[in-house]
């Protein structure tokens, strides 16, 4: 099971944890970052949407987001620099059985 979301708040990722402990699967929780501010905004300007009236925040809407530190052991992933399939394989090397 993947579940994806973005969990800017503790409560959030808790709630996806027990959703993996509930179903009895193990759970890989990862962050993904952009570390460059100006390809991170880039990226924001440059998306695009395929549901239907889903509205996606603005660059001063996403950097206005309350944002909780995380306080357990997971993954990070920096995209800045790389391309999709290396943040994948990056996520997929911390999956047991699949590095």
């Amino acid at each position: 099971m993947i579940g994806e979301s973005v969990n800017p708040l503790a409560v959030t990722r808790d709630a996806w944890r027990e959703a993996a402990v509930r179903a009895g699967v193990s759970a890989v929780e990862v962050e993904v970052i952009c570390s460059d501010r100006d390809e991170h905004r880039r990226r924001v300007a440059s998306r695009s949407v395929d549901i239907p009236d889903l509205e996606l925040p603005d660059w001063q809407q996403i950097i206005q987001r309350e944002y909780e530190p995380w306080n357990r052991d997971h993954v990070v992933v920096d995209t800045a620099g790389q391309e999709p399939k290396e943040s994948v394989a990056l996520v997929l090397s911390a999956v047991p059985g699949h590095g």
